[in-house]
């Protein structure tokens, strides 16, 4: 069993977020800034020993890769962000190029969503708009992954390269990017690119003349949450005779604070069947975005890596016996502002690691990283 972890790069200074948010901002700004809102909660959080890491520093990557290895995570997914030509937070993955050293396989989730304030509980302005171009600008993007996808720690699947889209809808240029893409690969000397994405309401056996993609992920704890949302308006709902039910998005909680069961919401993961044959699923570790979303952010309640080992053990035997898949994505390996992470914190130290050990030797899933 493969499990990757999502993985953000936003861990240094770029000017962008000097200009946007204040000098010095990275995501451990928000971090360190978080504050609990009712007794008993988790907040702030901090690494263990103070570990406030700058992933320019490839003394860190090193770190990580020894300890998510130690532990049984396969590899990691970059978020990567691309905007006609123009990038945020690329530093991370270019250092990790450079460096062989840095032996974790890793593959790119292209994070294709605009950049604005509201996720920060300010305005909805826009501070980086996501644009797509033309041919011209799909080649440059494809000539900047190609020496990540020829890399031999880079996550293949039958030669192909693991691209991840995290959001197709609604994108009209995509069927002919992706397209394109598959032939300059061919071109390059590799048998094609494997596309994934990360959004669950996106119908890939529809869309895009449905061939575009090899499948989806199920992108958790969003699935389950939508579905806890969808059924809990049903019922609210069902005596008025309202239609509306299913289209109501998760979105309906950014107006005040939410909280979920963790219980609740990984009760529904594990009865939630795949979307279809050629879904990925998904696990998480914890969720609480107030330290970026403050007083109306959503959190899950009764997180504990006890509770976190017994579930992910029993995703991890779905993922083979329902799924038939050998990866599972994992929310998160460093997510830190939405405390989706695994590193060591204060509270658990280690705790949250040696559940994913002992979940994987449960099921014999270990991985050989020699293989």
């Amino acid at each position: 069993m493969k499990i990757i972890a999502f993985y953000l790069p936003q861990y240094h200074e770029i000017k962008e977020n000097n200009e946007w948010w204040g000098k010095g901002f990275t995501e451990w700004t928000n971090v360190r800034n978080s504050k609990p809102y009712f007794k008993g909660h988790n907040m702030p959080r901090r690494p263990l020993n103070d570990n406030y890491y700058d992933l320019t520093d490839v003394k860190t990557m090193l770190w990580q890769k020894d300890l998510a290895k130690k532990y049984g995570i396969y590899g990691f997914a970059y978020y990567h962000y691309w905007f006609e030509g123009e990038m945020l937070l690329e530093k991370p993955a270019e250092i990790m190029l450079r460096h062989p050293e840095v032996d974790m396989p890793f593959c790119f989730s292209w994070a294709n969503h605009t950049w604005s304030r509201v996720w920060a509980d300010k305005t909805n302005n826009v501070l980086k708009l996501q644009k797509y171009g033309d041919e011209k600008d799909w080649k440059r993007h494809f000539d900047y992954l190609l020496p990540f996808f020829k890399d031999k720690r880079y996550i293949k699947e039958n030669g192909r390269p693991v691209m991840i889209i995290y959001n197709p809808l609604g994108v009209k240029e995509f069927p002919e990017m992706m397209k394109k893409w598959q032939q300059w690969a061919k071109d390059a000397s590799l048998p094609g690119i494997f596309f994934l994405h990360q959004q669950n309401e996106f119908n890939h056996n529809e869309e895009f003349g449905g061939n575009s993609f090899e499948g989806g992920i199920e992108f958790q704890p969003n699935r389950a949450v939508v579905e806890y949302i969808r059924k809990s308006l049903t019922f609210k709902l069902e005596a008025l005779g309202s239609r509306i039910a299913n289209k109501i998005p998760v979105l309906i909680c950014k107006h005040t604070m939410k909280h979920y069961s963790y219980d609740d919401i990984w009760k529904i993961i594990l009865k939630q069947q795949p979307k279809g044959n050629d879904w990925y699923p998904g696990a998480f570790a914890d969720w609480d975005n107030t330290p970026r979303r403050k007083n109306k952010g959503v959190f899950c309640d009764g997180t504990s890596p006890e509770k976190f080992e017994y579930y992910l053990t029993q995703q991890i035997k779905r993922a083979r016996n329902v799924y038939h898949k050998n990866y599972l994505f994992m929310f998160a390996w460093n997510e830190w502002g939405e405390s989706g992470y695994l590193e060591p914190d204060t509270k658990n130290s280690y705790k949250m690691l040696e559940a994913v050990r002992n979940a994987l030797i449960a099921n014999d899933e270990f991985p050989d990283f020699d293989n």
